[in-house]
């Protein structure tokens, strides 16, 4: 459950990034073509997903505790997607590999 928390928190915090009129666009994911046309169903998409990773942190601990994890958790991958994106250094396949085996540890040892 916190594997799927963070996964929409990374692509509540990714969509909402890429809205900025700052970022360095690139179109390497069709979804990135998607929310360069159309900034305002992005804004709107990214705070739905932000919020329903809220509730799932939530969801998955209790009040209190949920809501620092996912403080921290926003900051964590906040500051790993404003440093890591514009150097193209992580691709979405390797990102996408990691939640994999993340989502694969957190089923097993639960």
């Amino acid at each position: 459950m916190i594997t799927i928390a963070s996964c929409i928190l990374f692509l509540a915090f990714y969509s909402l990034y890429y809205t900025s009129k700052r970022v360095s666009l690139s179109y390497n994911i069709g979804f990135e073509k998607w929310m360069k046309k159309n900034p305002n169903q992005t804004k709107i998409t990214g705070i739905m997903l932000l919020v329903t990773a809220y509730f799932v942190w939530i969801s998955a601990t209790a009040v209190v505790v949920g809501s620092l994890l996912f403080v921290i958790a926003l900051m964590t991958i906040g500051s790993l997607i404003v440093v890591l994106k514009p150097l193209r250094i992580i691709p979405a396949k390797t990102i996408f590999f990691l939640f994999s085996i993340m989502g694969i540890l957190e089923i097993y040892y639960s």
